[in-house]
């Protein structure tokens, strides 16, 4: 079964796309950039981005009924890769070992020129 996981406490899809789909006992969580659905703000650091992008993936999680205890896997895309260590550090704050698996990738633009931007795989435990 096929089910779309949706919820006001994260960005809408500004796209022909869900905010996460869940099957039975996966849910693959779109990517998340850091604008605040409460003011449609996006913070300029990149460190104040990393968590908003991690804080709406928390609320798509909380909203299917998860942590980031369930999260397997997540894609991260940044434009610039000296920031790394910076969002490495935020990141680390929301995990437990063991860590999800992971890739970072550099881009060269990202939608509204965020800075980052999270994709996230979790299942059912």
């Amino acid at each position: 079964m096929i089910k779309e996981v949706n919820t006001m406490n994260a960005p809408q899809a500004i796209g022909a796309y869900s905010q996460a789909i869940k099957t039975d006992n996966m849910l693959f969580i779109s990517g998340q950039i850091p604008l605040n659905p409460n003011t449609a703000s996006i913070p300029s650091s990149i460190e104040e981005q990393t968590k908003q992008c991690l804080e709406n993936l928390k609320e798509i999680l909380l909203e299917a009924n998860m942590t980031f205890a369930n999260v397997v896997k997540c894609g991260i895309f940044i434009r610039n890769m000296e920031d790394f260590s910076k969002i490495n550090n935020i990141y680390s704050t929301y995990f437990n070992k063991p860590y999800p698996a992971r890739f970072v990738v550099e881009v060269s633009k990202l939608p509204k020129d965020v800075l980052i931007e999270i994709e996230a795989i979790a299942v059912v435990k």
